[in-house]
């Protein structure tokens, strides 16, 4: 008999059919394990807090968040439970590649984002969060940081997918996680943060063994926390790359898949 005690989910293209919504098959199966059987399920993105809290709201789950793939951990009251950061040094190097190739380039920091500009990517970002970002000269914001000991804990590249590919090249940084999260998307984070470190941490908040852990993905930035989980899935609609690395595969975001995978596994 399956016993679960953990659900790890896996926001954009997992949760998220690609309106960017939560179907109603999906919410109620999830209503049914946090609040029936009283599973926690963990929201696990690279987005931001903002971007994950109403998602919550929405599932009436109360739960710590797994933001940044990993670089910041919140508690269900939104307590910092942990937080690692990109040195102001590194990100001034990329700054300056990106801003001479012209290419759009974000900022995040605890709960804030930041945007040189509001251009269509920005724009783009915005309205699929419904989220928007402060508008700052990044040149002063590295001098603040700099003076404040700290650093943004997430960049996000947004360009054509040959500009990433061209970045891809030549961003190179041991200190950094770099990740394409799809073809117009960048991902750099601290190389200490990681979806699996973070799920480690509440791990052990829960008292839950690994092989009580489930994780779902879609994305080569989930490859780490469904290898790690004690049954990791990956979304029908996931790249064959991902599917490589997961026990099973589910149906697609857009046909239920979070739901199939924990009536399957859970709800039995």
């Amino acid at each position: 008999m399956n016993n679960f005690k953990m659900i790890c989910l896996d926001i954009d293209g997992t949760l998220l059919n690609s309106n960017h919504k939560i179907s109603p098959k999906v919410k109620e199966t999830i209503k049914i394990v946090a609040n029936e059987k009283q599973i926690p399920v963990i929201l696990v993105s690279a987005r931001m807090p903002k971007g994950i809290a109403f998602l919550q709201k929405e599932l009436e789950i109360e739960q710590p968040i797994i933001c940044y793939s990993g670089a910041l951990i919140l508690d269900k009251n939104g307590e910092m439970l942990s937080k690692e950061s990109i040195s102001v040094s590194s990100f001034e190097e990329i700054y300056k590649l990106v801003h001479d190739f012209n290419i759009h380039i974000s900022l995040y920091k605890d709960d804030e984002w930041y945007v040189e500009e509001m251009d269509e990517w920005a724009k783009q970002e915005s309205e699929i969060t419904n989220i928007t970002p402060i508008i700052m000269n990044f040149k002063e914001l590295i001098e603040l940081w700099r003076k404040e000991g700290t650093g943004p804990n997430k960049i996000l590249i947004m360009a054509n997918p040959n500009e990433i590919d061209m970045l891809k090249e030549n961003i190179k940084y041991n200190n950094l996680n770099i990740y394409p999260s799809k073809t117009t998307y960048l991902e750099i984070m601290p190389i200490e943060a990681s979806k699996t470190s973070a799920i480690s941490s509440l791990q052990k908040i829960f008292n839950i063994e690994k092989s009580e852990i489930i994780a779902m993905g879609d994305n080569y930035n989930d490859i780490d926390m469904i290898e790690y989980a004690g049954l990791g899935i990956a979304m029908g609609n996931a790249p064959e790359d991902v599917k490589k690395h997961a026990n099973d595969v589910t149906l697609t975001n857009d046909e239920d898949g979070v739901a199939e995978a924990i009536k399957k596994y859970v709800i039995l």
